[in-house]
């Protein structure tokens, strides 16, 4: 197994660093700066803003610490917006590792919230509140088969670089089966060649400003 360590990123916020890879969990430049810029602003607000549905299905592609997942949830509640939420993880973070993370301190919640999410059951819907599901299916994305179901997609595989498998034609064209009309796919990724796999997907693919630390992200829309 590779090494992992807990390491700070400039926000404060920790996240899992992999020395022989030198990729983390997140952006070194803030962990839940970019979660909250590429998933939230640039995906579910974008989303709501220009769409009224009142049961949103949301799929997370490398659900890893569940940082997506309890900011997600938090923006359910202040909503007040349904969201069922599918978190897919080939690799699980392990528990001990999650319970040295300082999401609960930087996002000024309780650890138990953060906690269920990891400590629900996988490949079982859970409910977390009046507003939040979630459903952990544990399975490598090349697997993944749903067609026309989900609102919008949080693409947070690792980077391109370490695993450019991840991000191919062929996933993407998932990922595009797996979207209704006009749902949306958000990743901090702006690589040219993923850009271009979107687009050969059948995407419709824009470059907004990234998170701190990052020139540009991506959109990309089911047309």
């Amino acid at each position: 197994m590779l090494e992992r360590e807990i390491i700070i990123t400039n926000d404060g916020s920790s996240t899992i660093h992999i020395p022989e890879w030198n990729e983390q969990y997140h952006s070194k430049h803030g962990a839940i700066q970019e979660s909250k810029h590429v998933f939230i602003e640039k995906g579910l607000y974008y989303y709501l803003q220009n769409n009224k549905t009142s049961a949103l299905n949301i799929l997370e592609i490398g659900f890893g610490t569940g940082l997506n997942a309890i900011i997600t949830l938090f923006e359910s509640n202040r909503l007040q917006q349904s969201i069922h939420y599918t978190g897919v993880e080939a690799y699980p973070v392990e528990m001990s590792e999650i319970k040295k993370l300082n999401y609960s301190v930087q996002l000024n919640c309780s650890k138990k919230d953060y906690h269920s999410l990891h400590q629900s059951p996988w490949e079982e819907k859970y409910i977390c509140n009046d507003y939040f599901s979630i459903e952990k299916r544990k399975q490598f994305f090349s697997e993944i088969e749903d067609k026309n179901r989900y609102h919008i997609i949080y693409f947070d595989a690792f980077g391109a670089r370490v695993q450019p498998d991840l991000w191919t034609e062929s996933i993407f064209i998932k990922m595009y089966n797996a979207l209704v009309a006009g749902g949306v796919l958000v990743t901090y990724s702006a690589k040219g060649s993923v850009r271009r796999a979107m687009q050969s997907a059948g995407f419709l693919v824009e470059r907004l400003p990234g998170p701190p630390g990052k020139r540009e992200m991506l959109r990309a829309t089911k047309i």
